[in-house]
């Protein structure tokens, strides 16, 4: 969603859950407008302490947010959203999106809007294909609609206020998810620890975290297949994310119970 509102991927994608773990801003800005999108990871019942940080930063974003956007696939199970956006007990004006409305009947589609529209923290509903650029626009524009007026934050020209290595470790993370099963994407994390622009390309070093050796092998994989792979299908995006060529080096480092341990989580930026 983060991505059609932008026109950037600013966000990884993939199928598995708790894929997002960092609050990530998306700033537009138009001629009569500036919005900032925070895109948050998924609301969980935490396990360890990343999952305790992931949590903090959903917390930050509702105290400072004007406007909710709360996202449901149009598919998913409609009570246990419900639960959740309760829970929230939010304190600003929601908008409940409904997505993926191509993958769903007309029918469908119009009581999932009569369900949530009737619902106490709800204010309007959309319903939406993220891949629809039309419908993204008519989502853009009632946004801005329900935002106060006042000065823009940042300047006309900046779409985000992370900083490169922050994607490029996040482009890296993503090819994990969408290479490995099970465990291993839950249990890795990506740190870039070198990045120097070269007169015609960009070097870049990062390291793969995972917690056990034999992670570490699967990463690696038989003659270093695996990755090779990562890193083949990285280069490709993040050379587009930059517009210059990349020479991008990797390393798979075992950190034992980085999850759980303060020190490690605040080295890798959680």
């Amino acid at each position: 969603m983060l991505n059609a509102i932008m026109g950037e991927k600013l966000a990884i994608v993939s199928s598995k859950v708790q894929t997002t773990r960092h609050r990530i801003k998306g700033i537009l800005t138009e001629n009569d407008y500036q919005i900032i999108f925070s895109d948050t990871p998924g609301i969980i019942e935490p396990k360890y302490k990343l999952h305790e940080r992931m949590m903090q930063a959903v917390k930050s974003s509702l105290e400072d947010a004007d406007l909710a956007l709360l996202l449901v696939d149009v598919n998913d199970n409609w009570e246990t959203c419900d639960a959740i956006f309760s829970a929230l007990r939010l304190k600003v004006d929601a908008l409940v999106i409904i997505n993926k409305i191509d993958k769903a009947t007309p029918e469908k589609v119009a009581e999932a809007t009569a369900f949530f529209g009737s619902k106490k923290y709800c204010s309007g509903t959309v319903t939406i294909s993220a891949l629809q650029a039309g419908q993204v626009k008519q989502l853009i524009e009632k946004v801005a609609e329900r935002l106060p007026e006042g000065d823009p934050y940042f300047e006309e020209d900046e779409i985000t206020d992370l900083s490169e290595r922050f994607f490029v470790a996040e482009l890296i993370r993503e090819k994990i998810y969408q290479l490995f099963e099970e465990e291993i994407p839950y249990q890795t994390t990506v740190v870039v620890h070198e990045f120097k622009h070269k007169s015609s390309l960009i070097k870049i070093g990062a390291n793969i975290i995972v917690q056990r050796e034999t992670q570490k092998a699967i990463i690696l994989g038989e003659g270093g297949k695996m990755i090779r792979q990562i890193g083949t299908n990285a280069r490709k995006d993040i050379e587009k994310f930059l517009g210059q060529k990349v020479f991008l080096e990797l390393f798979v480092k075992v950190r034992p119970k980085w999850r759980e341990n303060d020190l490690f989580l605040k080295e890798y930026g959680y």
